[in-house]
């Protein structure tokens, strides 16, 4: 029983791996900002977001902010 704990455990972490793309409306406004004063300067931008790396900030924003997605005006 102890092997199916542990499959659980391991099902449980495959399926949050996507969610590390879920990022907060503040580190969607701080991304959008520091994008319009740095660019495509990845790393720049996740060194001001604790916890995020500059691969994760720049797969979320191909994914949010594509051709089809137009960039939204940050507040």
């Amino acid at each position: 029983m102890a092997d199916m704990d542990g499959s659980s455990v391991d099902s449980k972490e495959e399926s949050t791996g996507d969610s590390k793309l879920d990022f907060s409306e503040d580190e969607e406004t701080l991304i959008i900002r520091m994008f319009n004063l740095v660019g495509e300067r990845w790393s720049l931008i996740a060194g001001r977001i604790p916890g995020r790396t500059a691969e994760e900030i720049q797969k979320y924003w191909a994914s949010r902010f594509s051709y089809n997605n137009p960039m939204p005006n940050p507040s």
